[in-house]
């Protein structure tokens, strides 16, 4: 019976390790996400920001964001 408990040990030690490692690449993603959709942000004209409702000042605030923000 002792074995059995043992064996089972191991296991409960790496899911923190597997959710730690799942959370640090959904951070990593959702970064990733972010730099590519404000450098779309700022390929934008003024015509294409005023037909979404940004502002030109919203924009530089936006992209003075860091990436991990």
């Amino acid at each position: 019976m002792d074995n059995l408990l043992n064996v089972s040990a191991p296991a409960l030690l790496k899911k923190p390790r597997l959710h730690r490692l799942k959370r640090l690449l959904q951070s990593l993603a959702a970064a990733l996400e972010r730099a590519r959709t404000r450098r779309l942000l700022g390929q934008l004209n003024d015509q294409q920001l005023s037909d979404l409702g940004i502002s030109h000042a919203d924009r530089i605030n936006e992209l003075d964001k860091p990436f991990w923000r």
